[in-house]
Formats: structure tokens, sequence, C-alpha cells
């Protein structure tokens, strides 16, 4: 006995971590691995695209200053400094814009699908562990992460695209762009995590909830991403202004307006004239005005914050069908 005593270690316990959260973290740490990883890689690229941002910009010339698609833009965008500049970007911005699916596939896999079919959820749930417990903290923990991981990434997106110029980042509405550039980018992924959640309860299967999560995820997306300019009231401009919308504008549509008041989609008979030789023009032709419907890039803004309502409405609502799909199978 005397043997074993001289054995015990003397001082304190060490201390371990415990809990629903580190045991979260524990069970899903090659994915906060890779996550990580793929952040860190992303800040790391746009901290180097944002310090090459002015010389680059200043390599471009006046090139920037004009649309990102003018003919004498053609040669500096098969250079080398063009290409990689602008290649990196879209690498960073596609790793942030398309975040959502892998959220999705993850939450629906590995977060609640997995756990559901192997029964650890139900051994959890032995152990004073209420089902509304273990649920409430596998969504909150890769929230709270993901929430402060895409905050950084799109700050620094944003940050990286003024230092470079709208001639090498593109325009504020493609999609990449606009995602990967505001707070949408983490409703994205929020919608992602509660949707994938919410397959993993629906199916407790890991593949289908995998495939069904990816399936929801890509519908959400190439629905806002058709109706995204439709979310806020565009600006039509009609006679001369309908030729010199302003620079950096998304033209929706474009015509021109009969005698008659009707408008005419496409028809821009008069292009090329201005003043006495458009009035001739049209005395000339059936036309009586020309119209023109665009959003312009002050319009960024409103796009983004009702996006993102849209967004965090429907987690909301994927995750309130979660708990109460919990509820009503484990009361």
């Amino acid at each position: 006995m005397s043997a074993l005593t001289g054995l015990r270690p003397s001082g304190p316990a060490p201390y371990r971590p415990s809990g629903l959260t580190w045991t979260v973290l524990r069970l899903h740490r090659t994915a906060l691995y890779v996550g990580g990883a793929v952040l860190l890689t992303v800040a790391a690229t746009l901290v180097w695209m944002h310090a090459a941002g002015p010389a680059t910009r200043e390599f471009v010339g006046g090139c920037d200053a004009r649309e990102p698609f003018a003919l004498d833009c053609a040669p500096f965008r098969e250079t080398t400094t063009y290409k990689v500049h602008a290649y990196a970007l879209a690498l960073a911005s596609g790793c942030v814009t398309y975040l959502m699916y892998a959220v999705a596939a993850w939450a629906g896999a590995a977060l609640t699908g997995r756990e559901l079919e192997s029964g650890t959820a139900r051994l959890a749930w032995t152990q004073s562990v209420t089902p509304a417990r273990w649920l409430a903290t596998r969504l909150a923990v890769p929230a709270v992460l993901l929430t402060a991981g895409t905050t950084l990434a799109f700050l620094l997106g944003s940050w990286t695209r003024r230092a470079g110029g709208r001639g090498l980042s593109g325009g504020w509405y493609n999609t990449n762009v606009f995602v990967s550039s505001g707070p949408v980018a983490v409703a994205y992924a929020l919608a992602g995590l509660a949707l994938g959640a919410l397959a993993g309860l629906v199916l407790r299967r890991a593949l289908p909830a995998a495939a069904a999560a990816l399936a929801a995820a890509y519908v959400l997306h190439e629905v806002l991403a058709g109706f995204r300019m439709s979310l806020w009231p565009a600006v039509t401009a009609t006679g001369q202004a309908a030729f010199q919308v302003p620079y950096g504008s998304l033209v929706l549509e474009h015509g021109a307006v009969t005698g008659g008041g009707e408008r005419l989609a496409t028809n821009w008979s008069c292009v090329g004239t201005d003043g006495a030789a458009l009035e001739r023009c049209l005395e000339r032709s059936e036309m009586a005005d020309f119209w023109t419907t665009y959003q312009p890039e002050s319009h960024f803004w409103p796009l983004q914050l009702v996006e993102s309502g849209l967004l965090l409405a429907l987690a909301g609502l994927a995750t309130a069908a979660a708990f109460a799909l919990l509820r009503r199978r484990h009361p």
C-alpha cells in the first residue's frame, strides 16, 4: 500500500475541459481544423492581394477608370499581373461565396445525421442532457465560429477590393463579388447550417441528409441569385439620361417608348446620336422617348441587408422546425 501511495501524483488534478461545448469541438475537430486552415489561407491570400493592390492598379493605369470590359483594357487582361491578381481574388471569393454548400453538407452528415444514425445522440440524452439542449449546443457552437470566421473573410475581401479597384475585382453585382463582400456571406453560412441540421433530423442518416442539405442549399442559392436585383426598387431613367447611367451600374432593361406610350424593350434605334440629331431621329421614327432600368452601385447595401434578412429568416424557420421535430419525436 505504501508503494502505491508513493505513486499517487501530488497537487491538484490537471484541468480537463468538459461540457457540451467541449464535446462538440472535440467530436468535430477535423471540421474545425479544415475550416480554420481554409480561413487562414483565404485571409492570407486577401492580405497579400491588398498589399499588391496599389502596385497592380498603378500598372493598370487609366484602364481602371473605364468600364471593366472596355476594349483598350484587353491587352492588360492578358498580362500575368492581371491574371494572378484576378484568379487569386476569384478563388478567395469563391471559397466564401460557396461556403454554404460545405456547411450544409457537414451539418446534415456529421452534426446531426451521423449522431442520430449511430445512436450517439440517444446516449447523450441518457446522461442528463435533454434533446433540446443537445441540439442547441450543436447549432450554437458552429454558428458562433461561422459568424466570426465569415465576418473576417468578407471584411478582408471588401478591404482588398477597394485597394485593387473595380477593373481588377469585377463589378459589385457579380455573384462572387456581391456575396463575399458583405454580411450576406454570414447569412448564407448560417442558413446552410440550419438547413443541414434540419435535413439530418428529418432523415436521421448521414449520406441522405448530406445530399438533401446540398440540394436545398443549391436551390436557395440559385433562387436568390436570380431574384437578387428585384429585392430593392431599381432606378428608371428616360431621355438622354437613359444613355448615361452612372458608372458601375447594372443595366437590367432598356428600350424605347412609342408615341402611344408602349415600351419596347431593347429597341434603341437612335443610339449614337445626341442633341439636335437625337430629336430629328425621334421625329423620323415611331419612338417618342428612351428608357433604361438599372441598379446603381449605391444600392449595394440595401440589397445586402434585404437578402441577409431573408436568409436569416429562413435560418430561423429551419431552426424552429428542427426543434419542433425533435420535441415531437423525443418529448
